[in-house]
């Protein structure tokens, strides 16, 4: 076999791809090119949230022990957010308990991070039951949340255009600002 002439620009960049593995090592991160590791070192080190390592359970955590459900779309690819690929009520209990953070990203380029509290979710909680009764107790195969849905109801806590907003919990009843939105 003959390598492609693009092996020698890839040899040329490998040294900074290492790097950038090191760096995700570091934060719990074992693999860039797995279960979009990259985008997930970039999530925690813009929102300041800490990896929970391991396959089960939340994926990250804030300074106050608050856990977060993350999760990322590519609208180069798609406008919804995936969720769990068995979703039954054990899930849907897991994730009534924590604040859900939604990376929004064109291509490799992140745009905008918004935060939801679970009681902004409830309705697709509340339609995933509803569904896995109905069905007969049948999991469901990766049920979405909407773009739409995220970018109405969220806080944006980050958006391109702008410096990173820390994440911080908020109080009940306390609305923080959004960053004003470069679409308009």
């Amino acid at each position: 076999m003959k390598p492609h002439p693009d092996k020698a620009v890839l040899e040329k960049i490998f040294p900074s791809i290492r790097k950038y593995q090191e760096l995700a090592s570091k934060h719990g991160i074992g693999d860039i090119f797995q279960d979009n590791g990259g985008k997930l070192l970039q999530l925690v080190l813009i929102t300041g949230l800490t990896v929970i390592p391991g396959r089960e359970g939340n994926d990250a955590r804030d300074d106050e022990g608050n856990e977060y459900e993350l999760k990322s779309v590519n609208t180069l690819l798609t406008r919804s957010f995936s969720t769990h690929h068995h979703m039954n009520p054990v899930i849907i209990a897991k994730y009534r308990k924590v604040k859900w953070c939604f990376a929004v990203y064109e291509g490799i380029e992140l745009q905008a991070v918004y935060l939801l509290e679970p009681a902004q979710i409830e309705p697709y909680f509340q339609k995933w039951e509803t569904k896995w009764h109905a069905d007969g107790r049948k999991d469901i195969n990766n049920p979405k949340i909407p773009w739409a849905f995220v970018k109405e109801h969220g806080r944006r806590v980050f958006a391109a255009s702008q410096p990173p907003v820390a994440v911080t919990p908020s109080e009940p009843g306390h609305k923080t600002k959004d960053i004003e939105d470069p679409e308009g």
